[in-house]
């Protein structure tokens, strides 16, 4: 399972390239709702590209694997949004779980089931490499 929790740092790095194009890209052109919102879809594709090609090289051994590979990956990911983004980057709490509000429109909580699911999804799909 190390290795799993390792292969969980780029998904970090993805995100804050998924971020940087945000900031950089499109982010200026949308509203920060919108921005917010395809910013979502974007995370969802990179991290879905990125979680298929580790699946795929780093098969886990069974299904039960890849679904304790996605809950681990959830806690990790919500840990670091909220441990390391209010105590390092200094965002106040209440800026944090707006993200969390879907009645208002913010749907970062796609990411995290994402990131949670495929894992197994992924399991499932692919074929073992021969």
């Amino acid at each position: 399972m190390l290795k799993y929790v390792l292969a969980w740092l780029p998904l970090v790095m993805i995100a804050m390239l998924n971020g940087a194009l945000r900031e950089g890209l499109y982010g200026k052109y949308l509203t920060e709702l919108q921005a917010h919102q395809v910013s979502t879809v974007s995370g969802v594709l990179l991290f879905g590209i990125y979680i298929w090609a580790l699946v795929r090289l780093r098969r886990p051994a069974s299904s039960k694997q890849a679904i304790s590979i996605g809950f681990v990956w959830l806690g990790l990911t919500v840990a670091f949004e909220f441990l390391f983004m209010h105590y390092v980057a200094g965002r106040s709490w209440d800026v944090l779980l707006h993200d969390y509000n879907i009645f208002t429109g913010r749907v970062w909580v796609v990411v995290l089931v994402w990131v949670m699911v495929a894992p197994y999804i992924f399991c499932r799909l692919q074929k073992p490499m021969a």
